[in-house]
C-alpha cells in the first residue's frame, strides 16, 4: 500500500450520495450557468464569513486577479507579497499588469514577516496582499494599521485558510476583499476548479460581478470595461454547498491527523508546525523542517510514503519572474527554508493505518538520515 500526501476516494467514498446527488440537482435544474446552486454558494458562504458579499469564480488564481481588479489595481501598481506560496498568487498580480514585491517570512510559522511590509512601500504601492499559508492566518494589524497609515487596501489570499481564525477573526473578513481556491485539495475543496472573492464593499461586489462576465453588467448588454469569462461552475458550486455544511468537521479532522502527527514525532529530529499567537491553525498541509529534506523524502519512498515540498522554488527564483531583479539572497529566510520544509500526508479521511505508516516510516529514517 502507498501512502500519499493527498487523495480525494476515501471522501468520497463516504460522501458519495450526497455528492452524486448534488450532481444530479444541477442536471435536473433546467440551468447549467449561474444558476440557484452558483447564487445559494454565494449566499451561504458569504454569511458563513458575515460578510454581505460573495462572488464565485472560476479558480483561485482568478479569485487573486478579479480581485486586485475590483480594488483598482493595473498597470504601474505595486503589490506586496511573500514569495513562499504557490506560484499562482504572483501569476495573478502579474496579470494585471502590476508588480509584485515580496517580503521575507518569519522564521517559525513562514508566515509574511509583517515587520518588513513598510519599508516596501512606495508611491507606487496599492494593495498589500498576505498569504494565509499552510493553514493559518498572517499576523493582520499591522498591516492594517499600516494600509490605514498609507491610503492603502488589503486583498487577503486564503486559498490555504478556509475556516482558520486569527484572534477570533475569520480568515477572509479582515482585508478590504478576500480571495478563495476550491482546488480539490483545499480545505474546502470542489471536484474540479472553482474559487470566489468575499468582500463587505458594495462597489467591489459590483465590480466582480462584472469582470467575471466578460465585463458586462447584466447578460448580452454592452461590455463597460473588458473583463474575464471567470464563472463559478453550477455544478461545482452545488457539490461546495453541501461540503461547506461540512467544513467545520474536515477541519476538525485536519487537527486530529495534526495531533497524532505532533505527539508521535516530538523529539524526532523533525522541526514541527508552529501555530502563530492568537491563530486557529485549519493544517491544510502539515509542514515540517529537516536539514537533510532530500535525503529523508527519498528513503521515505522506500517505505511506500509520497511526501511533497510546499515550495521547492521560491517564486522569486523562477526564470519566469527573473524581470523583478531579485538576487540570490535577497529573500534569505525564503531561500534557506525551501531547502528544508516538505509535507506530510495531509487530509480528513486519511485512514489511521495509513497514518501510522507514516509514523513508523519517519521513526525509521530519521534514526538513519
Amino acid at each position: 500500500m502507498t501512502t500519499n500526501v493527498w487523495s480525494y476516494l476515501p471522501e468520497f467514498e463516504q460522501e458519495r450520495d450526497d455528492i452524486l446527488d448534488a450532481v444530479q440537482t444541477v442536471f435536473s435544474s433546467g440551468t447549467l450557468i449561474l444558476g440557484e446552486s452558483v447564487r445559494g454558494f454565494e449566499e451561504e458562504f458569504a454569511a458563513y464569513h458575515e460578510l454581505p458579499h460573495c462572488v464565485g469564480v472560476d479558480n483561485g488564481t482568478n479569485a487573486v486577479n478579479l480581485g486586485l481588479q475590483a480594488l483598482g489595481v493595473g498597470r504601474g501598481d505595486e503589490v506586496i507579497t511573500v514569495s513562499n506560496t504557490a506560484a499562482p498568487t504572483v501569476v495573478a498580480i502579474a496579470s494585471t499588469g502590476a508588480t509584485p514585491v515580496f517580503v521575507d517570512i518569519r522564521e517559525d510559522d513562514y508566515l509574511m514577516d509583517t515587520e518588513q511590509v513598510e519599508a516596501a512601500v512606495t508611491p507606487r504601492t496599492k494593495v498589500l496582499l498576505p498569504v494565509h499559508l499552510y493553514g493559518q492566518c498572517v499576523d493582520m494589524a499591522p498591516l492594517e494599521r499600516l494600509a490605514e497609515r498609507h491610503g492603502l487596501t488589503i486583498l487577503e489570499d486564503c486559498a490555504q485558510a478556509h475556516g482558520a481564525t486569527h484572534h477570533g477573526r475569520r480568515s477572509g473578513a479582515m482585508g478590504h476583499a478576500a480571495a478563495f481556491s476550491f482546488y480539490p485539495t483545499k480545505v474546502l475543496g470542489a471536484y474540479g476548479d472553482g474559487g470566489a472573492v468575499v468582500t463587505s464593499d458594495a462597489e467591489v461586489h459590483a465590480d466582480l460581478l462584472r469582470l467575471r462576465y466578460y465585463g458586462m453588467r447584466d447578460r448580452y448588454y454592452v461590455v463597460q470595461t473588458p473583463g474575464h469569462n471567470a464563472r463559478l461552475d453550477e455544478v461545482q458550486a452545488e457539490i461546495l454547498r453541501r461540503k461547506l455544511r461540512r467544513l467545520d468537521d474536515y477541519v476538525r479532522a485536519r487537527g486530529r491527523v495534526a495531533d497524532r502527527y505532533a505527539e508521535a514525532l516530538a523529539g524526532t529530529g523533525l522541526v514541527l508546525p508552529a501555530t502563530a499567537d492568537g491563530n486557529t491553525h485549519v493544517h491544510y498541509v502539515y509542514v515540517v523542517r529537516h536539514p537533510r529534506r532530500d535525503a529523508v523524502i527519498e528513503a521515505m519512498r522506500a517505505h511506500d510514503v509520497n511526501l511533497n515540498i510546499s515550495y521547492p522554488w521560491p517564486v522569486h527564483t523562477m526564470s519566469g519572474f527573473a524581470y523583478l531583479g531579485y538576487a540570490r539572497g535577497s529573500l534569505p529566510v525564503t531561500e534557506r527554508l525551501a531547502g528544508e520544509i516538505f509535507s506530510l500526508p495531509m487530509y480528513p479521511s486519511l485512514p489511521e493505518a495509513e497514518q501510522d505508516a507514516v509514523i513508523e516510516a519517519l521513526h525509521k529514517v530519521l534514526r538513519d538520515v
